[in-house]
């Protein structure tokens, strides 16, 4: 392959992943005004199941492209597959349930910002779990708390920890602990089968619940179809795809930078939609916490090789 060829397939893949971060940080505004409509539950719930009716095709057509050996062996791999994606699906449901409710006590902005720090927690849970832990991590830690700080002071009042805060705070864990499952089982089972099935299980357990804590009527669903079709077909289906893709002949940490520019799209996106505003000092906080996301992007320098003379 040559050259030009190559960073043809380069830029096509940054601008796919850039698509997808900005359908990602868009997605904000489905999320908030869907709320108008239905409580969290059934908002995830349904949101997820259209997402997974999305993907369906996607590995129907994926499928018809690949070699009968590698469809053999994907279908030995069928229990993993199973149990990786209720595995991550329960995680995923846990986590983007608290995004939701995040949604409804605070802006765009902070729940968007907030939710990156899970790029920070994720070495560090994997530090504890035996994984290599490097120095610049610390920096990046140091940086989100001064971030989260700042975001958090109020006037007069000092620093303040709302409720939307807390449950976007919780939110970037344990999306921190569905990423770390999703490295353990991709590299085992098809990421588009996995995605597939966690979106399906997420949905599944949010509808569940939503009967028993939440009573949506058909009006309320038909009234929020516009926010659930944004959020269930292009932010879990088009964007995941476009990751997927994407990602495949992506530099990785460009990748990553790439896809961590959802928060800053949702925030401007909140603020032009929703003419949600935020202080120089809130901004303040949130330029910081991305400094601290983008640290634990940088290459680990190596050690340079000593020649015997």
């Amino acid at each position: 392959m040559t050259d030009t060829s190559t960073r043809k397939q380069q830029l096509t893949s940054y601008a796919l992943l850039t698509i997808g971060a900005f359908i990602w940080g868009s997605a904000f505004i489905s999320q908030k005004v869907g709320m108008d409509y239905l409580g969290a539950l059934a908002f995830n719930g349904i949101r997820n199941l259209i997402g997974t009716s999305v993907l369906i095709p996607v590995i129907l057509i994926l499928d018809k492209k690949k070699k009968p050996e590698l469809l053999k062996a994907e279908k030995k791999n069928k229990k993993v597959l199973i149990k990786s994606g209720v595995i991550c699906g329960i995680l995923l449901a846990a986590a983007s349930t608290s995004q939701q409710y995040a949604l409804k006590y605070t802006t765009i902005g902070k729940v968007s910002f907030i939710t990156t720090l899970y790029m920070i927690f994720v070495p560090i849970i994997g530090f504890f779990l035996g994984k290599k832990f490097r120095w610049i991590l610390w920096i990046s830690a140091i940086l989100a708390s001064a971030g989260m700080y700042i975001l958090c002071l109020k006037r007069g009042e000092g620093f303040a920890l709302s409720k939307g805060v807390l449950l976007a705070f919780l939110c970037a864990v344990l999306f921190a602990f569905q990423i770390l499952a999703l490295d353990k089982y991709t590299p085992m089972v098809n990421a588009v089968k996995l995605a597939c099935i966690q979106f399906f299980v997420c949905g599944l357990i949010c509808c569940s619940l939503m009967l028993v804590f939440e009573n949506p009527t058909f009006s309320d669903v038909k009234n929020a179809a516009v926010p659930l079709l944004y959020a269930g077909v292009l932010s879990t289906g088009v964007a995941y795809t476009f990751q997927a893709v994407g990602q495949k002949h992506a530099n990785p940490v460009m990748a990553t930078i790439i896809m961590s520019l959802e928060s800053v799209f949702a925030l401007i996106v909140g603020w032009i939609v929703l003419k949600e505003r935020m202080t120089a000092r809130e901004l303040t906080g949130c330029l910081i916490i991305f400094a601290g996301v983008l640290l634990t992007q940088l290459p680990e320098r190596k050690k340079k090789e000593i020649k015997e003379i």
